[in-house]
């Protein structure tokens, strides 16, 4: 886009004493006479751009309109491009690649791009995943309205929505918006919509209710589970609900949560095998009991397996 590689071109300019139009050229992948009509819409904007003639020259911005990166601390830089190259995981990685090239353009830069850490936020269905993301973010901005097939416990049906935020959550990626079927705000985990697409229509965006922002209120922990686990499954607890989620006792490790989906928490559980005993609800419990009975029906004696 055109206002990204202006945007891009001033970053550059701003960081350099001088540089020349052929690099230009190169770095965001156009022609030198593009870069020339680029410079003439910084310098219609009122952008003090200097060209330099001869050996030696190039193009700068006058004196005096320099980026100061000591705004930024080196641990503010650090966050950004950790932040940065987790979205990367799930963006057009070119377009974030060069915002870390203009963070590091400078040899001086206060902060190496070098960061320690690595975020991936891609699932296994990365390229779907990101194609989504870049679908829906352009409805976002030009307010156009996105439907697409859902996908859920109670079977499947086609949302029609205005969206409005992309969120990344209880380790899954989702959209936030107001939903037309339901005339409400809702939250719509990317991995289980398909055929997503973006409609002309557009549509005037509506003031999110503040209650409606915070996100956890749309997953609520409406059901209540009490379990004795064997002490072998000690660490797999620790792993998911941190050191203090059980208590220890001698017949096990008792364990309590809350949990928002009632078929999540038996699949769940149901990975335990027979090293869980769940003792509230009781609902829970004859249900867990029926489906090991099937698992079991399903499966012969051994001698008639052999046989």
């Amino acid at each position: 886009m055109k206002l990204d590689r202006l945007m891009g071109i001033l970053t550059v300019l701003l960081q350099n004493d001088r540089v020349t139009a052929p690099y230009l050229a190169e770095k965001f992948e156009v022609n030198r006479r593009t870069i020339g009509r680029d410079i003439d819409a910084l310098c219609q904007a009122g952008i003090p751009i200097v060209t330099h003639q001869g050996t030696g020259g190039g193009i700068s911005i006058a004196e005096g309109f320099k980026l100061d990166k000591s705004i930024l601390t080196a641990g503010e830089l650090s966050g950004i491009i950790a932040a940065l190259k987790g979205i990367g995981s799930v963006s057009e990685q070119s377009r974030i690649e060069r915002t870390l090239d203009k963070l590091g353009a400078n040899s001086d830069a206060v902060v190496s791009l070098l960061e320690p850490v690595v975020i991936d936020l891609a699932s296994h269905y990365k390229g779907h995943l990101t194609e989504k993301i870049e679908t829906i973010k352009g409805a976002i901005l030009e307010c156009r309205f996105v439907e697409f097939d859902y996908f859920y416990e109670k079977g499947e049906n086609h949302r029609h929505i205005e969206p409005y935020i992309v969120v990344f959550q209880w380790t899954s990626w989702y959209v936030f918006g107001f939903c037309i079927e339901r005339q409400d705000w809702r939250m719509f985990k990317l991995n289980r919509l398909w055929n997503l697409s973006s409609c002309d229509e557009q549509y005037v965006p509506r003031d999110i209710p503040p209650e409606k922002r915070d996100f956890n209120s749309h997953l609520t922990d409406d059901i209540r589970l009490a379990a004795l686990f064997d002490k072998s499954e000690k660490y797999q607890l620790i792993e998911t609900y941190g050191l203090d989620c059980y208590c220890e006792t001698a017949e096990g490790l008792y364990f309590e949560v809350g949990f928002t989906n009632r078929n999540y928490m038996i699949g769940w559980l149901l990975g335990f095998g027979d090293k869980v005993k769940v003792l509230e609800p009781l609902d829970i419990a004859d249900e867990i009991q029926s489906i090991a009975k099937n698992i079991l029906s399903r499966y012969p004696e051994q001698g008639t397996l052999l046989s």
